[in-house]
Parts: structure tokens; sequence; C-alpha cells
């Protein structure tokens, strides 16, 4: 299993938040570029970014820094937020960066969906992100109508190759994270699943390995010290 530390970005810093709530955010760093380069240095190959700002509002706010942690650090990086249009999925990949996460855009336009994963194969994901059983949307401020396995069973057929999947319930308040659910979508499906929320604990990492995810998700748990981040690379792998 592959372990992706998170960087979230508001006006050029690394923040945090408590079950998506935007007025409930900590800043912990003036200088994400620095970040990625200390996840490079514990390890991690890969890194999960989310423009926060763009996931609300739309655009790319913070695209500047998204493109420095990917010079600073040299790993994989995804970036997730405001990508709503094939213009701005193309911009990140001809700046470099390795893939592209899908929110809203898989939800309110599946032309385009499509059309991103006809022209960029698995480097296009998709963030399956539930509030209450359903699919939010909007940077987590709404809620569609989809549920959880009809939508994934959609974004298989299109040819989607990973998920990031969060329980909201659970991202940032360090209570552990929603095993039954990864368990469920482990079983049902083929696709990559890359676990994220509540990933809070060395044994959270091991029984995600355990039920076959691709990936795990670590974010506050990092800029806490609750998690060590070489040992968690160490454990996955």
């Amino acid at each position: 299993m592959i372990i992706l530390p998170a960087i979230d970005l508001i006006d050029g810093k690394a923040v945090r938040l408590l079950k998506g709530k935007y007025e409930d955010m900590t800043v912990y760093s003036d200088n994400p570029p620095e970040i990625g380069k200390d996840f490079a240095d514990c390890g991690a190959e890969m890194i999960h970014i989310v423009d926060l700002e763009g996931a609300r509002d739309g655009g790319t706010p913070n695209f500047d820094t998204v493109v420095a942690i990917k010079e600073a650090s040299g790993c994989f990086c995804e970036i997730g937020g405001g990508i709503r249009s094939m213009e701005v999925v193309n911009r990140y990949m001809e700046a470099g960066i390795d893939a592209v996460i899908l929110g809203t855009a898989a939800v309110e336009n599946t032309r385009f969906l499509e059309d991103a994963v006809g022209k960029y194969g698995e480097r296009i994901v998709v963030g399956v992100d539930i509030k209450d059983g359903r699919i939010a949307i909007k940077g987590w401020t709404e809620k569609s109508e989809l549920e959880v396995i009809p939508f994934c069973q959609f974004l298989q057929e299109i040819g989607v190759r990973r998920i990031n999947v969060t329980d909201i319930s659970k991202d940032g308040a360090m209570e552990g994270t929603n095993h039954r659910l990864y368990e469920t979508l482990s079983r049902e499906f083929g696709m990559q699943i890359v676990a994220s929320g509540g990933v809070s604990t060395i044994d959270d990492v091991k029984r995600l390995s355990e039920v076959g995810m691709y990936g795990a998700i670590i974010g506050k748990a990092y800029y806490t010290g609750t998690i060590d981040l070489k040992k968690a690379i160490e454990v996955a792998r």
C-alpha cells in the first residue's frame, strides 16, 4: 500500500480543516513546498494536494504553490480542487503535475469526466467524498443526490482506474478511519482505492493495508506528530 501525505492549500498556506468546515481551519505552514520536501525526505513517493479555495469557489488560486511543491519534492503529485474544465486539466498536466482529481465536475459534468479519462487515462483520479451516505461536492459544502455504490459503479464502467474515498465525518477528527466502508468498496470494485479521512494511527495503516487498499492519505496526523510518516510508509510497504 502507498502512503500519500497531504497538503491542503488556502492562500498559499498549508492548512487543515475539521470535517471539511472552512470556519474550523488550522494553519500549519506558510511554506508548503518545504513540507513537500520533508515528505520526500521521509520516503514518500506520492503527494496528495488539495486547493481548498478552488474546491469551494472554482478556479486555481493556488496553482503556483502546487507547481512549487512538485518542483521542491520531486514526488508524484496529484492535485484536486476546482478542476472543472479540460482547460484547467491541461494546464496542470502541462505544468508537470502527474494526476488531477475530479470531484464536483465528476458529479455535475459526466461528459467532461469521460472526455478527461479518454484523454489522460489513469492520470485522472476521482474524489468520492461521502457525507451522510451521499456524494458531497463544492468543497464538501453541498450534498448531491448520488449514493456511493451506484456512483462508484458508474466510475468503473467508464474506465476510471483510481478513486480517493473520503468519509467526511472522519476527516481531521483523529478518531480513526471507516474500515467497514473501505472493506465494502474493496469487495465490490476492481478500481484502485485510496482511503482518506481519519487515518490517525499506525494501526489504521495496517488495517487498511490488510483490506487491500491501494493507498491511504495521511493529513492531520502528520502535522500533529501523531503518526511518524517514515514508520507509516515502512508499515504500508
